[in-house]
């Protein structure tokens, strides 16, 4: 059962559910930026750090015991594909935030993940509903290759926003860019203005 459907976000930003420059895909290709990591349930941590009230950490059963929701989610990689309908399952980010209690002087959040990969985001585009730390996909664990046992999906932005095997979050009262931002690829990663890569 679908508790949010989000699929009508591409109203706030055009006229078309498909973004520009994109086509539409029934497969799920992989892309990552290294090979598949290793983990294991009884060592895997997830915390949150920097500038909040409450800094968290919780095991595999501890997270996998927070309120979760279903989304249905259109998923943009940069690399010119979408699939729609994608069916979601896991934590949203705004519930992680208000555990974590936020502080008024946190901008910015930097994600990181078991690869060594990171990725930042402004704090506003966060705590949209329809970020998620995705545990499931279409009713089943998330496959690790698709960032299980735990990916963020941010469907108003191109997927490398969203960080496979993720495992904290880091929030920042200054910027600090991710491994794809520093690459060259754009800070704001809007689907719907073809926001591939920096104009910096």
């Amino acid at each position: 059962m679908v508790d949010r459907d989000t699929t009508s976000i591409y109203e706030e930003f055009g006229e078309n559910r498909l973004p520009p420059g994109q086509r539409r895909t029934e497969r799920f290709p992989v892309l990552s930026k290294s090979a598949t990591p290793s983990w294991n349930m009884d060592t895997w941590e997830f915390t949150v750090t920097g500038a909040v009230e409450n800094e968290l950490s919780y095991s595999w059963d501890e997270f996998n015991a927070l309120p979760q929701e279903t989304q249905r989610q259109d998923f943009h990689c940069v690399t010119g594909w979408s699939r729609f309908d994608n069916e979601f399952t896991g934590v949203t980010f705004l519930s992680i935030a208000e555990r974590a209690g936020v502080l008024d002087d946190a901008e910015h959040v930097l994600f990181r993940a078991l690869d060594g990969y990171t990725t930042n985001l402004p704090l506003d585009e966060c705590l949209r509903d329809e970020v998620l730390f995705a545990l499931e996909l279409e009713g089943q664990p998330l496959p690790s290759e698709h960032g299980g046992p735990l990916r963020v999906v941010t469907p108003q932005l191109y997927a490398y926003k969203g960080a496979k095997w993720v495992t904290s979050v880091e929030f920042l009262s200054e910027p600090k860019r991710g491994y794809w931002e520093t690459r060259g690829y754009s800070n704001t990663a809007n689907p719907w203005e073809e926001e591939r890569y920096s104009t910096l």
